[in-house]
């Protein structure tokens, strides 16, 4: 498979647009459980999500099952780079951003930073076994986590995706920011981690 990110891109986005209803909805079901299954799921605290659009896996049925101690929340578009997280449920009210994304209407300023998060749902475009993620090229998660270069959880980064969408291996850049674990609705990744030597 190619290792050029766009063409890879427009090929697992178009892969996963074309998984039929049923293997959504099953997908989405066997997704929660998974992720509700991770033996670090926080007891309590926020956990951010995403609003699923353009084929990617649906988080419903994960938020509707957190445990009572854990507070959902989506991601806010801050400032020009920025990602903060807000509570939300359904019936809330939502917002369009620039990118044609629902948030909380909230103010973006008074979102949560992602420190303040006990665990983050990423959604992929990509992975591989090994942990490697490939995101839709903002930088968005990478730069609101890269934080976590440097430190061990929390918050615990889990990144989600069809099985449709594994590859054999991802090139991996300086930047990349790896997940905790990658849930399918088939199957749970849990990368081993080099301990990084902190800075002088």
């Amino acid at each position: 498979m190619t290792q050029d990110r766009a063409s890879l891109r427009r090929e697992l986005r178009q892969r996963r647009r074309g998984l039929p209803a049923a293997a959504r909805i099953a997908g989405a079901e066997a997704l929660a459980a998974r992720i509700l299954a991770l033996p670090f799921l926080p007891r309590e605290g926020y956990v951010a999500g995403y609003w699923a659009l353009d084929g990617e896996i649906g988080l419903h049925v994960l938020q509707l099952r957190l445990p009572p101690g854990l507070v959902y929340c989506l991601p806010l578009l801050h400032g020009d780079d920025q990602l903060r997280f807000a509570p939300w449920r359904p019936g809330d009210p939502l917002v369009t951003n620039r990118f044609g994304i629902p948030e909380p209407d909230v103010e973006p300023a008074s979102g949560l930073p992602a420190e303040a998060l006990a665990m983050a749902v990423m959604p992929l475009v990509g992975f591989d076994d090994a942990g490697r993620r490939l995101g839709m090229g903002g930088g968005w998660y990478d730069r609101a986590f890269a934080f976590r270069q440097r430190r061990a959880a929390p918050p615990w980064l889990v990144g989600a995706a069809f099985a449709a969408q594994q590859v054999p291996a991802l090139d991996a850049a300086g930047w990349d920011v790896l997940p905790d674990a990658i849930c399918t609705e088939n199957a749970t990744f849990l990368p081993r981690r080099e301990p990084r030597s902190e800075p002088a």
